[in-house]
């Protein structure tokens, strides 16, 4: 997009009625992450979140599908056909009327760029009658209602897009219309008074990017912001002493986690991995460093994605003398330093994390340390998060310390598929090839019983669990800051969006 192009979509927009905006007329949210583009396809994840766009399909607090812009759908009894029926009257933010040849104009296109529908075995999307959006399959796909939930699938009007699909407006169906777009930092939106649900109170929201972890805080504390979302559990002990502020903290579908390098000379045996594991003081980086007491992860997966959590597995305590002799049997003694030697070399390892989310460099130095205990030298590395996927590709990497989002689609197939796949996935498995593996997967992609797709997810967890290739070390947990001034604050575990049009100002 040109600069003159978004000097005059600044101007269209904010002539609309932004300069009436005030404090007291406008929510004010930060959180950390950025948007430079109005294509869903890249930053969608803003624009559901501030209400401006919607998904054919929602999805509620347990990670079931529920309706949005279609009121019903329907699934055929070979599973290679769903079709959609679309609410009525429903009107996009420029006037026109949402229809079926909207809706497959939208999807059609996102088909075609990055993100979750273009790898769907989709053979074609039509419109069946102006109400009805049918989508066919190659072979039946249990993964397609999520994805058509997710962001990057959510529905413009058709004069939203360029003669090439580029995204020119976010004319979407939302409680809120955008009124200032200022990329990468800052929007603005106002209520749309035509919405077809639950309409807004709030006349105006608008949304900052606060990188660093400590500006967020002093936002919070000043008042500057009404909501903050991604705060530092450090900050936490100081801002429950103000009594202008009421903090939350609500479990997401996000470990924290450390990818192994499955192929590395020290690690290719699962005695090592499980030893990694074993040596992991979880409850104490819990209660001590995240401050999150009973956040430990033994399983990858959280007990809110039931199908893959293993109920019989317990949290294990911290059995130092069962990691060390689990590395004893694979030759490793300790040398006159207390570090593990074997045929001449040092049990040295690298990892690597981010500052991104402040919590990890915190954690990686309590691993580093609790590693050292038991003899396996550990040099701490902080990066850039990018450094994690070109590890992968370049086979550089040894272990990385994350934290890895299985919510990004409704269902958490989707992700353990891209992570646990053949190949493997540059947030998921590295040089860990496993055939059960891969039979499961392929049979879970297809399947549409649910009970046997929990036996499935069950027997997959459990091999993730068993083998390690991925070692999992506490749930993440979103704190958030909300100013006493607001009422109605709720959040969404799969973080699609900041339920704006839940929100009122509380009376002075």
């Amino acid at each position: 997009m040109g600069f003159g192009f978004l000097a005059s979509f600044l101007v269209v927009y904010g002539s609309m009625s932004w300069a009436a905006s005030s404090k007291e007329n406008t929510l004010s949210i930060s959180s950390a992450f950025e948007f430079t583009s109005l294509d869903p396809s890249k930053n969608g994840y803003i624009y559901t979140r501030m209400q401006l766009l919607e998904t054919l399909l929602d999805v509620n607090s347990k990670g079931q599908l529920v309706p949005a812009l279609a009121s019903k759908w329907k699934v055929s009894e070979d599973a290679k056909s769903w079709r959609f029926t679309l609410r009525d009257k429903v009107h996009f933010h420029d006037g026109s009327l949402m229809d079926a040849n909207a809706v497959v104009k939208s999807l059609t296109i996102a088909k075609q760029k990055h993100g979750a529908l273009r790898k769907a075995p989709i053979e074609s999307i039509q419109a069946i009658d102006s109400k009805t959006v049918e989508v066919r399959l190659t072979k039946p796909y249990l993964l397609l209602g999520a994805i058509l939930a997710h962001y990057s699938n959510a529905i413009l009007a058709p004069a939203s897009y360029g003669k090439k699909g580029d995204v020119l407006a976010l004319s979407g169906t939302g409680p809120y219309q955008l009124s200032l777009y200022a990329p990468p930092h800052k929007l603005v939106v106002e209520k749309n008074s035509a919405y077809w649900g639950k309409k807004a109170s709030i006349p105006y929201v608008s949304y900052l990017t606060g990188h660093r972890a400590e500006s967020r805080v002093m936002q919070a504390r000043s008042g500057q912001a009404d909501i903050v979302f991604g705060l530092a559990p450090a900050a936490l002990p100081l801002l429950k002493k103000l009594p202008s502020l009421t903090l939350y903290s609500n479990s997401i579908p996000r470990t924290i986690a450390l990818k192994v390098n499955s192929g590395h000379p020290f690690l290719n045996d699962v005695r090592a991995r499980q030893a990694l594991s074993l040596a992991i003081n979880r409850t104490g980086i819990a209660k001590s460093i995240l401050r999150i007491p009973d956040s430990e992860a033994e399983q990858l997966l959280p007990p809110s994605m039931t199908d893959w959590y293993l109920p019989t597995i317990s949290k294990e305590p911290m059995p130092l003398e069962s990691a060390q002799a689990l590395l004893a049997s694979l030759g490793w003694k300790k040398n006159a330093d207390g570090v593990l030697e074997r045929d001449g070399k040092t049990f040295d390892l690298t990892l690597i994390t981010y500052a991104d989310r402040p919590e990890l460099t915190t954690v990686a130095t309590a691993l580093q340390a609790q590693w050292n205990a038991i003899g396996v030298r550990t040099k701490v590395n902080v990066t850039n998060s990018s450094a994690i996927p070109m590890g992968h590709q370049d086979g550089s990497l040894e272990v990385a310390l994350m934290a890895r989002n299985y919510g990004f689609i409704a269902n958490p197939l989707g992700v353990i598929l891209s992570d646990f796949g053949a190949n493997g996935g540059d947030w998921g498995a590295m040089n860990w090839h496993n055939k059960t593996m891969s039979t499961l997967l392929g049979s879970l992609e297809h399947t549409t019983d649910p009970k046997k797709y929990h036996q499935l997810a069950q027997q997959a967890a459990q091999l993730i669990y068993q083998q390690r290739p991925m070692i999992p070390v506490s749930y993440y947990v979103q704190q958030t800051a909300v100013n006493n001034r607001v009422k109605g604050f709720h959040f969404d575990p799969f973080e699609r969006s900041f339920f704006l049009n839940d929100l009122e100002f509380k009376s002075p």
